[in-house]
């Protein structure tokens, strides 16, 4: 008697609580993805599924060689500069810009240099771009310190600093080559510090996403890091002002795919940033 009361509860409780079978794995596994799929007889893919990442089977292969040619670095100099130093810091930081094209053999080219003027304030990003891999990143390395001139204007740059950083990175091979900008235009930096591990799952994604975003020739670099902070991604897109970013990028969201796209790489993100950025007057890129 007791037991036959038991096993009614029990059967009553599990109705009660019974979990929708979409949620009840959340396996990364395209296996398992699909039995989900074949239990739900095709119906339509829940917002949920969207949201989980697919796996990224072993390779014996670099995942930097898989995205990009490491023949070609790129260095990220980020400057914190001392709010009452910044006329004094531009001056210093043009000299050596200037510097760096006289010296022969020097295979080092400012692309691009800007303020940042929505985020991190009083802070300044230059982007250089070194050929020829890391042994030229060396040479250059050596040339420089043993260049008098290049190491007093170093000194004189450290007197306006509060801090910097520096990144070397690798341009994603899907991203349209970089094509220097002439005219009146604002940059964006969108920087992203992914999960471990997840950079081939982002390379995937935006090897499809960078279709949606071609109008108005926007994008103008993707690159992820090599050396320094790791797992970062920065892509920078390029707009005439505020109000065209806005529409250029809501006209994304009404590309078939986009949404998708995007669910699919939020969960790869740990932390995410954008500034928008101005050129500076001695930027190779306007």
């Amino acid at each position: 008697m007791f037991n036959s009361i038991l096993k009614q509860c029990t059967l009553s409780c599990t109705k009660q609580i019974a979990v929708p079978l979409q949620f009840r794995c959340l396996s990364l596994s395209s296996a398992t993805l699909k039995d989900n799929k074949d239990s739900e007889n095709n119906t339509n893919e829940g917002w949920l599924k969207k949201l989980l990442v697919r796996r990224i089977e072993p390779t014996k292969e670099q995942h930097s060689r898989m995205l990009s040619d490491k023949e070609v670095i790129y260095e990220l100099q980020t400057h914190n500069v001392r709010p009452d130093s910044t006329d004094n810091y531009m001056k210093n930081y043009e000299q050596v810009v200037q510097l760096c094209q006289k010296i022969p053999n020097l295979k080092y080219e400012l692309i691009g240099s800007w303020s940042v003027r929505v985020g991190d304030l009083d802070q300044y990003v230059h982007l250089w771009k070194h050929q020829g891999g890391y042994a030229e990143i060396d040479k250059t390395n050596t040339i420089l310190t043993q260049n008098q001139e290049y190491t007093k204007l170093r000194n004189q740059c450290g007197q306006f600093l509060r801090s910097r950083h520096l990144q070397y990175l690798l341009a994603f091979s899907f991203w349209p080559s970089i094509e220097l900008k002439s005219g009146s235009n604002i940059y964006e930096i969108r920087s992203y510090s992914l999960k471990p591990g997840t950079m081939i799952e982002w390379g995937n994604n935006w090897a499809r996403a960078i279709n949606h975003r071609r109008s108005n020739d926007e994008p103008f670099a993707g690159f992820f890091s090599q050396v320094g902070r790791l797992y970062n991604v920065h892509h920078f897109w390029c707009y005439k002002n505020l109000e065209v970013r806005t529409q250029t990028r809501e006209a994304a969201w009404m590309s078939p795919g986009w949404d998708e796209c995007v669910a699919y790489t939020v969960p790869l993100i740990k932390e995410m940033q954008s500034k928008i950025l101005h050129p500076t007057p001695f930027s190779p890129t306007q």
